[in-house]
C-alpha cells in the first residue's frame, strides 16, 4: 500500500465516497463532474490496494476494509477542519451553508418556524431545509452521514450513541370552538369524557394517546370520533365542529383568538423536546452556533 500520494483532498473525497455509497450522489456533493469523481476513486483504490465500493443487488456496497476505515477518516478529517477553523473568528453573517433538520410537525409549528426567521436574519446565506422526522434506525444514518445535521424529538427517541441537549417541556391542554354549545370556558371531567375527540396518531390509524392511559388510570375513557397523523390540521376541524382536542399549549396558543385553550380536567403528562445531534459535530463553531441558537430560542 502506497499512500504517499494520498492528500487531503483525496481523503475528504473518499468521506463522502464512504458516506454516500454512490459515485452520482457523491460528485453531486462535492461539485464535480462524474468522471472527475470516477478518476480520484480510481487513485484511491490504487493507493489503499482495495475496492473500496464495489457493486451489489441494490446498488454500491462497502468493502470491510473501507467499513473498518470510515469511523477513523471521520475523525480525524473532523480534527483537521477543527485545527484549520480554531484560528479564523467564527462569523454567522459570512456562513455559506445548508442546514437539514428533522422533525415533526407539531416542532415545525412551535420552534423551528421562528427559529427560521432568525437564522436568516443574523446568518442571511445560509440555507435551511426541514424533513419529516423518521423512525429511529433512518434518523441514525441521516446524522451519522450527515443527511441531516439536527434532529428535534423526544429525550427517549434519541438513537444510541448521539449527543443531546434537552430545549423546554411542553404540556397538554384542551381546545373547543368559540361559541361551543356544552364547552363555555371551562370543562368538568363529565362532560369532556361524553364529548367527541380528534386524537394525533402520528403513526397514523391510531385511537389513544397519552390522554387515554390517564383516563385509565382513574377508571374512564373518552369517546374518540376522528384520528389524523399530523398535529397541524387539528384546530381547524374542531374550530369547525362540536369535537374537541388535547393538544400541545405551543399548537393551541397559536389559535387562542379562535378558540377556547382550557386546563385538561385531569392530569395528562407532558413531554420534552431536545436536540440531537452526531458526536463529529459537536466542537464544529458552525454547528455549536446554530444548536445555541436554538437553545436560547426554545
Amino acid at each position: 500500500m502506497d499512500t504517499r500520494n494520498l492528500d487531503l483532498g483525496l481523503l475528504a473525497t473518499l468521506e463522502t465516497l464512504l458516506a454516500e455509497r454512490n459515485v452520482t450522489r457523491a460528485a453531486r456533493r462535492l461539485n464535480l463532474s462524474q468522471p472527475a469523481l470516477s478518476a480520484r476513486l480510481a487513485r484511491l483504490r490504487e493507493a489503499l490496494g482495495d475496492p473500496l465500493l464495489i457493486p451489489g443487488q441494490r446498488g454500491m456496497v462497502l468493502t470491510q476494509r473501507a467499513l473498518d476505515m470510515m469511523q477513523p477518516l471521520q475523525e480525524a478529517l473532523e480534527g483537521v477542519r477543527r485545527v484549520v477553523e480554531q484560528g479564523a473568528p467564527f462569523n454567522p453573517e459570512t456562513l455559506q451553508a445548508t442546514v437539514v433538520i428533522a422533525a415533526s410537525d407539531y416542532v415545525q409549528y412551535a420552534l423551528l418556524a421562528r427559529y427560521s426567521v432568525v437564522l436568516r436574519t443574523e446568518a442571511p446565506m445560509i440555507r435551511i431545509a426541514w424533513r419529516s422526522l423518521p423512525d429511529l434506525m433512518a434518523l441514525a444514518t441521516q446524522l451519522e452521514r450527515g443527511e441531516v445535521d439536527l434532529a428535534l424529538a423526544r429525550p427517549e427517541t434519541a438513537p444510541e450513541g448521539m449527543r443531546q441537549h434537552q430545549l423546554y417541556e411542553e404540556e397538554y391542554v384542551v381546545i373547543a370552538r368559540q361559541g361551543h354549545p356544552v364547552v363555555r370556558g371551562t370543562l368538568d371531567l363529565d362532560v369532556f369524557c361524553a364529548l367527541d375527540h380528534v386524537v394525533v396518531s402520528t403513526r397514523g390509524g391510531g385511537f389513544s394517546g397519552p390522554t387515554d392511559a390517564a383516563l385509565e388510570a382513574i377508571g374512564r375513557r373518552r369517546t374518540v370520533a376522528l384520528s389524523t397523523s399530523g398535529f397541524l390540521i387539528v384546530p381547524e376541524i374542531v374550530s369547525q365542529s362540536d369535537m374537541i382536542a388535547v393538544l400541545p399549549r405551543r399548537i393551541a396558543n397559536g389559535w387562542s383568538d379562535r378558540l377556547q385553550v382550557l386546563e385538561p380536567p385531569l392530569g395528562v403528562p407532558g413531554f420534552a423536546i431536545a436536540c440531537i445531534w452526531h458526536e463529529r459535530t459537536t466542537n464544529h463553531p458552525a454547528q455549536s452556533w446554530l444548536r445555541d441558537r436554538l437553545a436560547a430560542l426554545a
